[in-house]
């Protein structure tokens, strides 16, 4: 490490240390005003729906906002930032897990790959949107090029790949887990089967499906938008394994997502990916704070709201122009 990183490292490695710890209070705030309220919109919908569903409906917008809070607090879980106690995250993470239908284990493990390996174009793969190179998209045959183009459609990223990985792919061991991964995804779907068979048995079956289904759609479709636009947009950088570095990579790799209060609130401050990516032990509720505080990140140039739905354009990553660029680009590109 030449001196000038060296000094950088010690820099943000200083500052980053005074919002590193939990705070108690604050963490149970978060619990209170995110799984109450989700809990009462629940009831709420279950009441209007003999008024007008659309009504239910709207509510169910309301209730996918908690839900997604709810999962910045299953996430802060795992990283160790919502709590000092690990027996305590982990219990926590799991019930808040089985509310947003993921497995606690199964998926911090391959999230904490995500962390290390963020913008690496030699170790995707693991966490990641799946992302190809312009010269790896040319290689594909004609079948996996069009598998490809499926994949990274709007339709299928934000609207249907969502409930599908939340509501079927989580309730699955990968292979090769350890033991304790596994069990805990027992767990979680336990958890699940009962919530679900439980208030169907209450409500019915069809009131069940008619709140928790645009739930989790309108939740799931949100939280993908916010993971994708963390990583894919227009001034993002990636690089080799020989230049990848840490700072650079959570400071440049990673978005800082400009919002109005209420979604900002709602996502749990997550656009402020930056910071996660500097320190993931930092609780949401303290990101704003070491944005703010410290002239070292007044330099990073937010992404709009606007600017982060253009960037569901980017298709691939094109290493000679040193950006995600479009499929048209890519045809002009190849054409000249």
């Amino acid at each position: 490490m030449d001196s000038t990183k060296k000094d950088d490292a010690q820099s943000w490695i200083g500052i980053i240390r005074k919002y590193n710890q939990p705070d108690i209070r604050k963490s149970t705030l978060q619990i209170i005003n995110s799984l109450g309220p989700y809990l009462i919109m629940w009831a709420a919908m279950y009441y209007t729906l003999g008024i007008s569903y659309w009504i239910t409906l709207a509510l169910s917008l309301l209730a996918a906002g908690f839900l997604v809070r709810i999962f910045i607090i299953f996430h802060d879980c795992g990283h160790g930032s919502f709590f000092k106690s690990v027996r305590a995250s982990r219990i926590l993470g799991t019930i808040m897990g089985a509310l947003v239908f993921t497995p606690y284990d199964r998926w911090h493990r391959s999230h904490a790959a995500h962390h290390s390996t963020v913008g690496n174009l030699d170790k995707r793969g693991d966490g990641d949107v799946w992302t190809l190179t312009s010269d790896e998209y040319r290689a594909k045959s004609r079948g996996q090029k069009l598998f490809y183009r499926l994949y990274r459609n709007p339709i299928m990223l934000f609207i249907i790949g969502p409930v599908i990985l939340f509501t079927l792919w989580f309730r699955f061991n990968a292979k090769g887990v350890s033991r304790k991964e596994r069990w805990n995804l027992y767990l979680v779907n336990l958890i699940v089967v009962v919530w679900s068979v439980g208030l169907s048995l209450l409500m019915g079956w069809k009131a069940f499906l008619m709140i928790q289904v645009p739930i989790i759609f309108f939740a799931t479709s949100a939280g993908s938008w916010l993971f994708y636009v963390q990583h894919q947009f227009e001034d993002v950088i990636w690089s080799h394994n020989e230049q990848w570095d840490y700072m650079e990579m959570a400071l440049h790799g990673s978005s800082f997502l400009k919002t109005p209060r209420i979604i900002q609130w709602f996502s749990g401050n997550i656009g402020f990916h930056h910071i996660h990516h500097l320190s993931p032990k930092i609780p949401n509720y303290k990101l704003q704070r070491c944005h703010d505080e410290n002239p070292i990140f007044s330099s990073i140039k937010p992404v709009s709201i606007g600017k982060g739905l253009q960037s569901m354009k980017f298709r691939l990553w094109d290493e000679n122009m040193g950006k995600l660029i479009s499929f048209p680009l890519f045809k002009k590109a190849s054409v000249s």
